[in-house]
């Protein structure tokens, strides 16, 4: 499409990200449309506003350059290795590492650490972590600990349920007392914690405030969907702020608060963010926080859009990746794939349901792709006789917070919800996860089967897969295999029709003429001709 002058030099004067750039210009085509129509008669002048806000957002908040609280330069190495540490040979810690699939690329990496001792916490962190019953450290924790704490950039891929949230908490901790908290505070948060979702979010205050209270470090939780009074007041005395990153930009742009002290930034579930569309968001954080701050990025998977992300962010860092580089899931988890048609699922749904009921009250999450879906699928649970709740983004914070709480307490042991639950939620005790839709890529699959199998515990995930979702079905069978999981027959023959045509849908010439409809039909003549009025 041929574009006017003025939208050529206006666009070329947006610096952020290609996703800015398409909407702008999917605007322009649709307005454009609607102006020749009649509805826009003054177009020039509205489309010239909305290119106004995407240069001048950010301009409202604090320059980086205006520093205060803490001075120009920090301590960002707080790690001594422990003596036992020192004493191991080369042979040993390459043994560690590769019997606990631990890769690790970069210079100087730490040697990683076999116990909770030879971490070097204070005291007042080894007797909670001892309280807690945990025997050693996980692997994204062992290797994860020394390079946080020697001030080095990271990049850490692990899968879900592999202590991740402890991995960045813990050092966090260690890296704000290391700072003069009193003379920082009411100056913005010194470290900040992203993560793409409230339920996330509030589950990392969970487990700040369980280890940060001793420390006598105070976290605060920012998240849309709730008052923002509260949250400004926790945030002005916090050390430590975890938050979703658009609730963030809107008191960064309010200048409720800064970032010119932050010297430790997380991005949790970083590849979830990216596909939530919050990259702009996360790149205006960026460009606030100040230059020489320690940045950690943690992942479950490792696509390109995360990889460009930390290309772009991080700089020189230390690459770790625990488990397989492929794309991967729990060894723990049985998967089960069920080829079925659309109108089969609701059927098969309840005759699993009702076999496993039979048995004993269990856990279960059931993803759906749609909100509206997931209302439909939980009430036709409740009206068979389960207790069920559903969760998904048009629910009010405070409810959404109650459906889990009773989930998470047995209340009620079935969860419909969408993707809102398939990262980070931590529930003990989940059996089986049941995937009604399949999701859009494997990466979610992954997150979504996740949920149950945790902490080296056993799960089930159960798979509807149609026809239409032909197209993931080589991803699927890779994981499967991956996993060491039964690949049935119908799923290999619909990935070798998907590779064969290139497409999931099967062109047939129906009765009107075009092509179209779905897997394998391509005899027309079997379609009844159009009614003739």
């Amino acid at each position: 499409m041929q574009y006017p002058s003025y939208f050529k030099n206006s666009l070329s004067n947006v610096s952020y990200n290609k996703m800015s750039t398409t909407y702008l210009k999917q605007s322009y085509t649709r307005r454009q449309g609607d102006s020749a129509r009649g509805y826009y008669p003054r177009f020039k002048e509205s489309f010239n506003r909305q290119l106004e806000y995407y240069d001048n957002s950010g301009v409202n908040c604090f320059k980086p350059k205006q520093r205060t609280g803490i001075s120009e330069s920090y301590q960002k190495h707080v790690y001594s290795p422990h003596s036992d540490i020192v004493k191991r040979s080369k042979e040993e810690i390459e043994c560690y590492r590769a019997s606990n699939e631990i890769l690790v690329e970069g210079d100087d990496v730490p040697r990683p650490i076999t116990s909770f001792k030879e971490a070097g916490f204070p005291d007042y962190l080894q007797s909670q972590l001892a309280s807690q019953g945990f025997d050693s450290p996980t692997p994204i924790q062992a290797q994860g600990w020394p390079i946080a704490l020697s001030g080095r950039n990271m990049v850490g891929v692990a899968s879900t349920g592999s202590g991740k949230t402890l991995a960045f908490i813990l050092p966090s901790i260690v890296h704000i007392k290391h700072i003069n908290a009193k003379e920082a505070r009411g100056n913005g948060p010194i470290a900040l914690v992203l993560a793409p979702t409230r339920e996330l979010a509030q589950q990392i205050k969970v487990v700040a405030d369980k280890y940060g209270k001793p420390s006598r470090i105070r976290s605060a939780c920012v998240y849309g969907g709730s008052p923002k009074g509260p949250q400004l007041r926790d945030l002005e005395r916090a050390e430590l702020c975890i938050a979703t990153p658009g609730r963030m930009n809107d008191f960064l742009e309010a200048r409720k608060t800064n970032l010119m002290q932050c010297t430790y930034l997380v991005l949790d579930e970083a590849d979830r963010m990216l596909d939530m569309g919050f990259e702009p968001q996360i790149r205006k954080i960026f460009d606030q926080v100040r230059q020489d701050c320690q940045i950690l990025m943690w992942s479950a998977t490792w696509p390109k859009e995360v990889r460009r992300l930390a290309k772009d962010f991080v700089g020189e860092h230390i690459m770790l990746n625990v488990g397989s580089t492929n794309l991967s899931a729990s060894h723990n988890i049985k998967q089960i794939v069920d080829i079925c048609e659309e109108h089969e699922k609701v059927s098969k749904l309840h005759s699993f349901l009702n076999k496993i009921s039979k048995e004993q009250q269990k856990k279960i999450i059931i993803f759906v792709e749609t909100k509206r879906r997931v209302e439909f699928i939980a009430k036709t649970i409740y009206r068979a006789g389960h207790n069920v709740g559903a969760i998904h983004g048009d629910k009010i914070q405070e409810e959404r917070d109650k459906i889990l709480n009773a989930f998470r307490s047995g209340r009620i042991n079935i969860l419909v919800a969408t993707d809102v639950a398939a990262r980070g939620l931590d529930v003990d005790g989940v059996d089986f996860v049941i995937n009604y839709d399949y999701p859009q890529n494997s990466e979610d699959y992954i997150h979504r089967i996740g949920r149950t199998g945790r902490s080296n515990q056993t799960g089930t995930a159960y798979t509807f897969f149609s026809r239409k979702d032909g197209r993931k079905a080589n991803d699927l069978i890779r994981v499967l295999s991956e996993a060491n999981q039964v690949v049935r027959p119908e799923l290999q023959d619909i990935a070798k029709k998907f590779t064969e045509t290139g497409s999931n849908k099967v062109g047939y010439r129906n009765s009107f003429g075009r092509r179209g409809g779905f897997w394998g039909r391509n005899d027309y003549r079997s379609y009844p001709a159009p009614r003739r009025w």
